[in-house]
């Protein structure tokens, strides 16, 4: 039922309806020596001018520091990474681009600056702006002689974004739009030299139902203020409501088209996504080196509490899903750089090629984006529980990595909007025919209905086993997407609760294939002993997975079925969801032992 693809016709969303092979994905471990060479230099950077003054950062009382620090990292060219060469940037593939993403993302307040800079700031402005604004432009940012912030977000606008009602209206001359609204949670807002502002167009008292797009600079008359927001975490950001005035745009400063204001922002969206999933694994791992630094230190009963079982638990769990959340992060990348390089190769430029790709993975993006967020707020968590006490001491780092991560819940979209956004995007796209998504569901519902097969004769190889698993937990998926969608029809949107548990089970599928297929990777280049605990992770992950999935599975089925559907539902789910058992207490307990060891994560 599942087919193997080449990767270059390997398309988003098709990982629930076909098998990818582990020579396809790309792995960490397979990074070049000059990437990790700029990772490093990214390290530095936050070891020499960061993390010694987080305190001063979070305690500044004015812009100018964060400001000041931004200068720094664009002599470094932290700045230019997404930029093309031609305008003096790197121009980095994607996941090159995630790589420094994730080394900036133990920064702290520093970080949200700089991602708000380099991605939702510049990239408007890379990937839609004419030649004129990309030389006018862009060469500043990319040096950080100007700074940017992105304007989105208004009192009554979060979610639904293109129900902003900032507006613009065109000059009796033509030559400028004058800009009247109000934003809100604008990072950078304190310092930019440059707003991308989405506002509607008004004209002869009719407005454009789209939003569209504007460059604005801080220096035209009208804009003002407030004082920076008093935030739970990330205090160090500069956080502001920005209000428009009168402000007079010149017309050559709409960015591309009228209308197209929220395919901007949707778009740009999808990579601010995956970037906040990435992020979220090199904050992670600065926690969990500070945990089991910590456990290590710590003794309790004549004892380093690193020997304990219940810490050994959750310095493992935390390592497992930062494990899952890095390697399907970088997965989607190179699909991303994949089909960007193919789509070029066959005429279409360099932007429109990034964002085609983009789209076209949309799904994996909002995917990382739950998934990197939630590891890091489990990781920051279980890391306060490691310190005990000490934990809650705001002169401890988990005081800050706890109210730090926080926000990622929120930004980029919520993670309930997210999910939503999964199932939908999924299910639009079957109806459009782009993703046979009905095919594989049908054959699920008529398998459910027919006698299992018992036939103990498998072909022999690595994760024989696991792989049937993991086709099991598509079927799952498929079969109670596929009754929902069946039940629901045109309402399903109004059933946002059992969206959400279809949402998670794609999402464990995602993550647990994902690590299944690095480690056979991994195995295959180093041999099976060099990569015996990363063996144990994608084991003790999948299992996880399983037992997510029957949940969320049987959550969704209790939510809608009932009489004999329910009855069947739930042993089709049972079957699907079944796995050998194994001493996860075991597995856990040596990938605890290896850091504590190395005195670090070392995945």
């Amino acid at each position: 039922m599942i087919a193997t693809e080449p990767k270059a016709s390997i398309k988003g969303g098709e990982f629930l309806i076909k098998e990818t092979e582990a020579s396809q994905v790309f792995i960490p471990e397979e990074f070049t020596e000059e990437q990790l060479m700029i990772s490093a230099s990214s390290r530095e950077f936050l070891e020499r001018e960061i993390w010694p003054r987080l305190n001063e950062i979070d305690n500044a009382k004015s812009p100018e520091l964060i400001s000041s620090l931004m200068d720094k990292a664009g002599e470094l060219g932290l700045l230019g990474t997404s930029v093309p060469e031609e305008y003096g940037g790197f121009g980095m593939n994607f996941n090159t681009s995630m790589l420094v993403a994730e080394t900036t993302g133990a920064g702290h307040s520093f970080s949200v600056a700089l991602s708000a800079h380099t991605g939702i700031g510049t990239l408007p402005i890379v990937y839609y702006g004419n030649e004129a604004q990309k030389a006018k432009y862009l060469p500043k940012l990319a040096t950080g002689e100007w700074k940017a912030a992105y304007c989105l977000t208004e009192p009554d606008s979060g979610s639904d974004a293109n129900s902003g009602k900032t507006k613009a209206k065109l000059t009796e001359d033509g030559k400028h739009y004058v800009l009247n609204g109000q934003k809100m949670w604008i990072t950078n807002g304190g310092f930019a030299d440059v707003y991308i502002v989405f506002a509607k167009i008004e004209e002869q008292g009719q407005t454009d139902k789209n939003l569209s797009a504007f460059i604005v600079e801080r220096s035209y008359e009208g804009i003002t203020m407030n004082e920076p927001e008093h935030k739970m975490g990330i205090k160090g950001s500069d956080t502001r409501q920005i209000f428009f005035n009168d402000v007079q745009v010149p017309v050559e400063n709409l960015l591309s088209e009228r209308g197209n204001g929220f395919k901007i922002a949707v778009n740009i969206l999808n990579i601010g996504r995956i970037k906040l999933g990435i992020a979220a694994v090199g904050g992670s791992k600065e926690v969990i080196n500070n945990a089991v630094r910590y456990a290590n230190e710590r003794k309790q009963f004549k004892t380093s509490i690193s020997q304990f079982g219940a810490i050994k638990h959750k310095l493992a769990e935390m390592a497992i899903k930062v494990y899952a959340t890095e390697t399907s992060c970088y997965r989607a990348g190179q699909n991303i750089d994949d089909l960007i390089e193919d789509l070029k190769a066959k005429g279409t430029e360099d932007g429109p090629a990034k964002l085609k790709a983009l789209e076209q993975f949309a799904i994996e993006c909002a995917i990382m984006k739950v998934h990197g967020s939630e590891t890091l707020d489990y990781v920051v968590d279980e890391g306060v529980q490691v310190y005990g006490g000490m934990g809650y001491s705001a002169d401890a780092p988990m005081d800050r990595a706890y109210r730090d991560a926080r926000i990622n819940r929120i930004f980029e979209g919520t993670n309930e909007i997210n999910r939503m956004l999964v199932v939908d995007m999924l299910i639009k796209r079957a109806m459009k025919g782009e993703l046979d998504l009905m095919g594989p569901a049908m054959a699920v519902a008529k398998e459910i209905m027919s006698i299992p097969d018992f036939n103990m004769d498998e072909e022999e190889g690595l994760f024989i086993a696991e792989k049937k698993v993991l086709r099991n937990l598509k079927k799952a998926a498929l079969m109670v997407a596929g009754a929902a969608v069946q039940k629901f029809m045109m309402t399903l949107s109004d059933e946002q609760e059992i969206i959400m548990n279809i949402a998670d089970m794609v999402i464990e599928i995602y993550a647990a294939e994902s690590v299944l297929l690095r480690v056979e990777k991994l195995i295959g280049l180093k041999g099976e002993d060099a990569a015996a605990l990363q063996k144990l992770m994608a084991q003790v992950y999948l299992h996880e997975a399983v037992e997510k999935v029957n949940n969320s599975g049987r959550s969704a089925i209790t939510s809608f079925a009932d009489g004999d559907e329910l009855r069947g539902m739930l042993m089709g789910l049972k079957r699907f969801t079944k796995i050998e058992p194994m001493n996860l207490k075991d597995a856990r307990r040596q990938l605890a032992d290896a850091m504590i060891a190395e005195n670090k994560y070392i995945f």
